[in-house]
């Protein structure tokens, strides 16, 4: 085999991706994709309480701390038909768009930018030239002369210490690099700012949920019980610093978010014709505005664009046999039918079966299995979800603020529409959707206050909590769109005990291997064609793997070198 350009792990955070290039000169021929640690849960789930289930698929994740618990309960809701309340609903889309907000800040800030800002230039910036910068953006009131020097001094404290701390393992000084010392300050200083922000907005997950991270759910409802004379329950108080916190929100995303996305994005327009993917998008939609499990009621629709055309949106059906479906030829899972084989989730099989070679190893064998990640399809075709399939399909269906916000973004950076299908759209489209969520939360907020003043005062039905209420076996689908795409958790139960769970994550739409035509999922098909200035610096394979957002499940086993068990945990 010839020898590939590897970048493993990929990730900044949670879990391990690895990316295998095989190269033509300084250009991307082929990429693989490859999810090297395994999850599990769906294992762990079989035979529990399907109530129960929530609490153990939201740890799938560690950074989207409630997707998965919401995608749990809302499958076991479908699969009962059952009802919640309005209140419930609505402090669930405060939830959900607070996980929005605090999510695409902290990836833009701490896992994207700096494949973009190269921190180290800034040591040459002029503080007040940096705080004339600032002040021409927006108002952010953190944008004086000495705030710059005081950050400044910091990070020259780092740099000569010979310890980056948390800005270490950086190619700073790549040539790809293109923002002057004065807007690398500037965005190491926002860098250091979210960090203290994220820290505060969290605190809406913990009001309503009781923790973060993992805040707390129940099938039916919300667990967070409404009486504004009680002090354990959710009170005015608590509603005024949910307020707070929104108005929080609101300031760092106008003020510093927006601003930065497109002064940064005005450096590297050419990245808008650089990184598309497979050019088709899904979405499972999200924010009800209705009844919770009708689609036609939802903020952001339901649907699939295939080949780019927005004129024309497919339905999709969570339930259909043939429209949803796994494959495993490339990925270390064994079917019962085989190679070749797609199974809808409510058939799903996870059977483990790894073929790879003995870590450590210098590279995949891709012509065989490569991967922990399956290859979902959507009626045999691969679909990128994410931010740019949401933005994509609210563009499309018509939405007056996400087309202002498209238009006008275009417009200011003087690139055309086929700039959104690219790492810089995807990048774009993360920040612009953040503000139609964030705009969304104070009318949810007003609605959940004025339900409360008018005596509605309930949050849970608890109409099939008795399983004796539930007939022998049931199916249901939970969708959920998660900060970075469509997630979908599907669940059989039979005898009231969880006989079939079945998760497909975003991360497994974008990053699967490819599947039993050989056709390859986003991430692949994005890497394709990069030209790499310094392949021994592969800067340019971060920008585009991270603008997906990546985020590879935590894995359920530790192992020492040998493959020897460390640590055994029993749940009673």
């Amino acid at each position: 085999m010839a020898e590939r350009l590897v970048v493993d792990p990929i990730t900044r955070i949670e879990g391990h991706l690895r990316v295998e290039a095989q190269m033509d000169g300084n250009r991307i021929a082929e990429a693989y994709s490859s999810g090297t640690m395994v999850r599990g849960i769906e294992i762990i789930l079989r035979d529990r309480d399907p109530r129960d289930a929530w609490a153990f698929a939201q740890r799938i994740c560690g950074v989207c701390t409630l997707v998965h618990g919401m995608a749990s309960v809302r499958a076991v809701e479908d699969a009962l038909n059952w009802k919640i309340p309005k209140n419930a609903q609505l402090i669930r889309n405060l939830m959900i768009a607070s996980q929005y907000v605090h999510d695409h800040v902290m990836h833009f800030y701490h896992l994207h930018a700096l494949d973009w800002v190269d921190v180290v230039s800034a040591l040459k910036a002029d503080p007040e030239a940096t705080s004339e910068l600032t002040e021409s953006l927006s108002s952010y009131p953190r944008s004086s002369p000495g705030h710059f020097a005081d950050v400044k001094k910091k990070l020259k404290g780092f740099v000569e210490s010979g310890q980056l701390g948390i800005f270490s393992g950086g190619y700073w000084g790549h040539p790809g690099y293109r923002l002057p010392p004065e807007a690398n300050l500037m965005a190491v200083a926002h860098y250091l700012d979210a960090l203290a922000w994220q820290r505060e907005v969290s605190k809406l997950h913990t009001i309503f949920g009781g923790k973060n991270p993992h805040p707390n759910f129940v099938c039916g409802g919300v667990p967070s019980p409404i009486d504004p004379n009680s002090e354990t329950a959710i009170n005015m108080a608590a509603l005024s610093q949910v307020s707070s916190l929104i108005t929080q929100m609101e300031d760092f995303v106008n003020q510093a978010y927006l601003p930065d996305t497109l002064a940064i994005a005005s450096f590297y327009k050419d990245w808008g014709a650089i990184g598309e993917g497979v050019g088709n998008f899904m979405c499972y939609g999200d924010f009800p505005t209705g009844e919770y499990n009708d689609p036609s009621t939802f903020l952001v629709p339901r649907g699939v664009i295939l080949d780019r055309d927005l004129s024309t949106i497919h339905d999709v059906d969570l339930h259909e046999e043939g429209q949803i479906e796994e494959y495993v030829d490339h990925a270390w899972y064994k079917y019962q039918g085989g190679k070749g084989t797609g199974l809808h989730p409510y058939d799903g099989e996870t059977e483990l079966n790894y073929t790879g070679p003995k870590p450590p190893y210098t590279q995949l064998d891709v012509d065989q299995e490569y991967s922990w990640l399956k290859s979902p399809r959507w009626k045999g075709k691969p679909m990128e979800v994410g931010p740019l399939s949401r933005m994509l399909m609210l563009y499309a269906k018509g939405h007056d603020q996400a087309k202002e916000l498209v238009d006008s973004t275009l417009s200011t950076l003087d690139v055309p529409v086929e700039a959104l299908f690219s790492t810089l759209g995807r990048t774009a489209a993360r920040t612009l959707e953040t503000k139609i969520y964030l705009d969304m939360m104070r009318g949810w907020y007003n609605d959940l206050v004025a339900n409360i003043a008018a005596g509605d005062l309930q949050t849970h039905n608890d109409e099939f909590w008795d399983p004796a209420t539930w007939p022998s076996v049931a199916k249901g689908a939970g969708y959920m769109e998660a900060p970075r795409g469509a997630l979908g958790h599907w669940i059989v139960i039979k005898n009231r005990k969880i006989d079939n769970y079945q998760a497909i994550v975003p991360t497994t739409w974008n990053a699967g291997p490819r599947d039993s035509d050989g056709v390859s999922g986003p991430y692949e098909a994005a890497l394709k064609g990069h030209e790499l200035a310094n392949p021994d610096q592969p800067l340019e394979i971060l920008r585009t793997i991270h603008s997906f957002d990546p985020c590879i499940a935590c894995a359920v086993h530790m192992v020492g070198e040998d493959g020897d068990e460390k640590l055994k945990i029993k749940v009673r």
